[in-house]
């Protein structure tokens, strides 16, 4: 195994990690600006208002795309194993 080999495989886990992570954090995001602009609007500055519809919007995110996402590891995990050969020389 190269260093040059460690940094390639790490950045390929990296960039899974945010492909995968990056559907959730912009379905939270658009959730958190839709109510933010929301309690500016009406004044109302309570924290359950904020803080449920994120939760909400990330947890039907993660239902909608859960298929999608064990997908991609799993592709990913059968990369690595079927190389495994490759990585020892």
């Amino acid at each position: 195994m190269t260093p040059e080999f460690v940094i390639e495989f790490a950045k390929q886990a990296i960039l899974l990690t945010i492909y995968l992570s990056a559907p959730m954090l912009i379905l939270g995001l658009a959730a958190g600006l839709i109510i933010s602009i929301f309690q500016a609007v009406t004044s109302i500055q309570e924290m359950t208002l904020s803080f449920v519809p994120k939760i909400l919007a990330v947890f039907l995110g993660l239902l909608f795309f859960a298929p999608w996402m064990l997908e991609e590891v799993t592709a990913f995990t059968r990369r690595i194993i079927e190389n495994i050969p490759f990585y020892i020389r």
